[in-house]
């Protein structure tokens, strides 16, 4: 009877120690992930300050490509004795006339117009029916010196040109009466005949070169072109403009400032290359006096589930949790969304096997540049099945010590993000002879919000734009 009973004895004491050496396994209900839908960010306006500088040397040369041959033809000499062709001899120069002064009213751009006359004039008379005339040809050559006031009138540099000087390299003589006589007094006069003539060729041929919309249409539409700011991610950046603004032209030194903004929104797309939302005949000018210099970006970082999964699992690596002989490891993070809270699933080894489910809100630490989840629970049916196989686990103590793991860092997408940025802001080229050029301050975080397939966090980004002309086509 004795040995029976301590056969039985013995028995119990190995189940008992069996028992407590054995892995619980642990079977909890998974929450599943919400359904695919597309990956769409909300739309939050930016400011783009687009000051657009030209360069008076483009201005000259396409004012060159349209004026040129010739530009004055009066082949009628009864009407006032004269007869008159001029040609533009040389190509033209365009210059500052504005002295020492920079971004005052009054703005002028001075021309220079080499050119050469053959001039016919005729000395005489016509008495009872018998003309008597002596026609002589010069051929002359001169300068036209032209002065322009200068703005800038719905898309157009306007010009409104005065001709203020007609300089001869030698001043025009003729035999009368055996002796040389200077004849200038009688030419110059002619001259007031072709003078409107000049201004009105120089101020279209201004106008039709320096008609500014074409050229920003097509750099807008370039810029607006979305373009992939990450392979990794397959994110791409898509700027849809909403308004235009534009200042006065302004001459400084040998360039034109044009004073532009764009309110637009930016939107950032996960996969395929989206769309262009450009729209060139819904783009409207509207004039303004001052254009702030800074720009204002809103952009977002992308931490898909899967990238954040990997590091969370790193975080894990090598720690145990519990307290004396009951303890598990962390083999694996996965994590997803889940009617707006997250979902970390935690494959464990140890005193128990199996998955567990937390649940929470992602929040930010602006110091660390980390995403952490605040009020971490249990899924339910996980925190019910603990508290009846395994309560040990189910302690805020322990569940304290896991959620410390559970933050990752975006700094990484931060500093992404900006490169992406200061790649496009560093002689960035949409176009022949447009360069894109600016400086970026440091990225303010503003908030994150949950997608089907990734935490986007909403960065703002503040800096200057530069957008030059470099030879117009």
């Amino acid at each position: 009877m004795l040995k029976s009973f301590t056969v039985l004895l013995i028995t119990l004491l190995i189940v008992l120690i069996s028992g407590c050496s054995t892995s619980q396994k642990i079977a909890t209900l998974k929450p599943e992930p919400d359904d695919a839908i597309p990956l769409v960010y909300e739309n939050i306006p930016s400011f783009i300050n687009l000051p657009i500088s030209i360069k008076l040397k483009d201005i000259e040369n396409q004012t060159n490509s349209l004026l040129n041959g010739l530009i004055y033809e009066d082949n009628n000499i009864e009407d006032d004795d004269i007869e008159m062709k001029v040609w533009q001899q040389a190509p033209i120069t365009i210059t500052n006339d504005n002295g020492s002064r920079s971004f005052g009213a009054g703005e002028k751009i001075k021309t220079i117009l080499p050119l050469k006359a053959i001039i016919k004039y005729r000395i005489g008379t016509k008495k009872l029916g018998v003309e008597l005339y002596d026609t002589r040809e010069f051929n002359l050559d001169g300068v036209v010196t032209l002065i322009s006031d200068v703005d800038l009138i719905n898309w157009k540099l306007n010009t409104k040109t005065e001709l203020k000087s007609l300089d001869w390299n030698e001043s025009p003589t003729m035999t009368v009466f055996g002796k040389n006589m200077p004849v200038t007094y009688l030419i110059n006069p002619g001259i007031k005949l072709f003078k409107s003539k000049i201004e009105k060729k120089i101020d279209d041929a201004i106008a039709k070169s320096m008609d500014f919309k074409p050229n920003v249409l097509s750099a807008l539409e370039k810029i607006c072109t979305p373009f992939q700011m990450s392979n990794t991610y397959e994110s791409w950046l898509r700027i849809v403009p909403i308004e235009i603004y534009s200042t006065s032209a302004k001459l400084k030194n040998d360039t034109f400032i044009l004073g532009m903004g764009m309110k637009c929104n930016m939107e950032t797309l996960i996969g395929r290359q989206p769309e262009s939302k450009f729209n060139k005949n819904k783009i409207v000018l509207k004039p303004v006096t001052k254009i702030p210099e800074e720009m204002t970006a809103n952009i977002v970082a992308v931490s898909t589930y899967q990238e954040a999964s990997k590091i969370m699992t790193k975080n894990f690596s090598g720690q145990e949790f519990g307290s004396g002989s009951k303890k598990i490891k962390v083999q694996n993070v996965a994590i997803w969304h889940k009617n707006g809270k997250m979902i970390i699933a935690l494959d464990v080894l140890g005193s128990v096997d199996g998955t567990i489910y937390l649940a929470g809100f992602p929040q930010y630490n602006e110091q660390t540049k980390e995403v952490f989840f605040d009020k971490l629970d249990y899924a339910l049916d996980t925190k019910n099945k603990l508290m009846r196989t395994a309560n040990w686990l189910a302690q805020g103590l322990i569940l304290k010590k896991i959620q410390q793991s559970c933050r990752y860092s975006i700094k990484p997408n931060l500093d992404e993000g900006k490169q992406s940025m200061v790649n496009y802001l560093k002689n960035y080229s949409p176009m022949p002879g447009v360069y894109v050029n600016g400086k970026m301050e440091d990225i303010q975080f503003q908030k994150i919000e949950l997608t089907n397939q990734a935490i986007i966090a909403f960065i703002q980004v503040k800096g200057t734009v530069n957008v030059s002309v470099d030879g117009l086509k």
